[in-house]
């Protein structure tokens, strides 16, 4: 049975218009990397690609990080953002870059 729920509802669970799509990530640092390189790539990692494409990024790690992507308003990631990500991890070689497909943060 379908349910008519308000705009209210709807945006307060996240669902319908106000879903919200993102995608996790993982990769590599090499084995004997550096607290200061790791935290300097960390800061070129959020002014190269996260930033300046609007997302949000919340992980954590030391040698091996993952973390979850999605945008820094309500919205949906694309296709585009995940290949985003995934490249410029890549041309910054990174090691066993893995980006998800897309799912709904809050439900899934």
């Amino acid at each position: 049975m379908a349910k008519n729920r308000s705009r209210r509802l709807r945006k307060k669970l996240h669902i319908e218009e106000f879903q919200e799509l993102g995608f996790s990530v993982k990769w590599h640092f090499a084995e004997g990397t550096s607290v200061e390189t790791i935290d300097e790539f960390l800061d070129a990692f959020i002014d190269g690609v996260i930033a300046p494409n609007k997302l949000a990024f919340d992980g954590s790690g030391y040698l091996v990080w993952e973390g979850l992507v999605c945008l820094q308003e309500i919205g949906r990631c694309t296709d585009e953002h995940r290949q985003l990500v995934k490249k410029w991890l890549e041309d910054h070689k990174m090691q066993d870059v893995e980006v998800s497909e897309l799912f709904d943060i809050w439900w899934d």
